[in-house]
């Protein structure tokens, strides 16, 4: 793409609005644009970063063999009313509907999936079954100060289990943890991401979520060097020693959590009657685990966790493009040609160039270069034509190469 198309600027500043530094660096660099607390809008950039990352996750929610849907936004209240969760879930956006009946916007969807699933579901031999969902969800929080970290509107992967026994779901939550760590892996946060128990409330003894480390954080984790797993603040009193080990040395840390999985039991199955019948005939209730992993959580934590005093540097896997290609000098003909020729070549072997070819200061380029973040930074400058050099810089380093055009692709690649 060149840049001199795209319609977005960079802002030298910070907005004086925000006090989350994901929200600032974001804005800043013309990946998102606030419309009102805890509501942002995604612009080009930040709408390829955020489909990286719902792509990562959609393909390991489909190696675990969950199939997707999309359900409504929309739900009627009397859906929530057979779970009692119309009075129970207090960050709801409620609204009345035209046909006089109430309504709110999802904040989670175990009343639509479960008696969606029991329309389809049996006999013993349609279970275990998982189905997800990415989609926005609406939650009317207090505390929407942290940018892409605490929406009240926000992108969503939730995931939903249906099973015939505890030990299927016992089986099947552990092949959720592992596919949840490989996103966090493609995602450049597994070093310091940790599972973490967490009160299960009426569910289990235990639910867990994913907690990475960031001073931004909402949460204290209490973490076992020994195990690499953590407690969450919540249950640290009555679980003063690591779960795994018993390790009472813990190391308090500050985090966000950028995943969470919980063992539902049959507490919305029964709601709605939702019963299989087994091999002798008889109805059983399905027990049910559920799933969450937030987009945009991820997105504006990377944002977090991945930067410098000069801008984001973005993963390759999630970055908006993976080269930034700037060429200096722009009213030198025959530099702009070459330059060109140089932007061709990159996108014809398959690599996602951004091309500055506008018609402004150097500096300004290097300056937005670095807020944006791509991984790879390309510069075509006039002292370079002859010789057909490029300087090759890596966002996350340091050093500066001059590469001919011919092994270009390679270094890149």
């Amino acid at each position: 793409m060149k840049q001199s198309a795209l319609f977005t600027r960079t802002i030298k500043d910070a907005p004086k609005d925000e006090v989350s530094f994901n929200a600032q660096i974001l804005i800043r660099a013309g990946f998102i644009d606030k419309l009102g607390a805890g509501i942002y809008t995604f612009l080009p950039l930040g709408l390829r970063v955020m489909n990286k990352i719902t792509n990562i996750i959609r393909e390991e929610m489909n190696n675990i063999g969950s199939q997707e849907m999309l359900m409504p936004a929309l739900i009627p209240r009397d859906l929530l009313d057979k779970t009692g969760r119309w009075d129970l879930i207090d960050v709801l956006f409620k609204l009345d509907g035209v046909d006089k009946k109430e309504y709110a916007l999802g904040s989670t969807h175990e009343e639509v999936v479960t008696p969606t699933i029991k329309k389809h579901v049996i006999s013993h031999k349609e279970l275990p079954l998982s189905v997800y969902q990415i989609q926005n969800k609406f939650r009317n929080e207090l505390r929407a100060k942290s940018g892409l970290m605490r929406g009240r509107e926000f992108l969503m992967k939730d995931l939903y289990s249906f099973h015939k026994t505890q030990e299927d779901l016992d089986k099947y939550y552990e092949i959720v943890q592992r596919a949840y760590f490989k996103v966090y892996e493609r995602c450049s946060l597994l070093d310091i991401t940790y599972l973490t128990y967490a009160s299960g409330g009426d569910f289990s003894k235990y639910s867990h979520e994913f907690q990475a480390l960031t001073e931004a954080g909402e949460d204290d984790i209490y973490i076992c060097n020994k195990c690499n797993v953590a407690i969450n603040k919540e249950i640290i009193e009555e679980q003063s020693v690591c779960p795994v080990c018993g390790n009472k040395k813990l190391e308090v840390k500050r985090a966000v959590e950028v995943g969470n999985i919980f063992k539902l039991g049959t507490r919305f199955t029964d709601s709605f009657d939702f019963n299989y019948i087994d091999k002798e005939g008889k109805g059983q209730g399905v027990i049910m685990g559920c799933y969450g992993i937030g987009v945009g959580r991820l997105m504006g934590t990377i944002a977090e966790v991945r930067h410098d005093d000069n801008g984001v540097i973005w993963p390759e896997e999630v970055a908006p493009f993976k080269v930034h290609l700037l060429a200096l000098q722009t009213k030198n003909e025959e530099l702009n040609k070459w330059a060109e020729s140089v932007y061709d070549n990159l996108i014809s072997h398959g690599i996602e160039v951004l091309y500055d070819d506008r018609d402004v200061p150097a500096g300004q380029k290097f300056t937005e270069a670095d807020l944006i973040g791509c991984p790879f930074r390309l510069v075509i400058g006039a002292k370079n034509l002859n010789k057909r050099m490029v300087e090759v810089k890596r966002r996350d380093r340091d050093e500066v190469d001059l590469v001919s055009e011919n092994e270009l692709i390679n270094k890149v690649i």
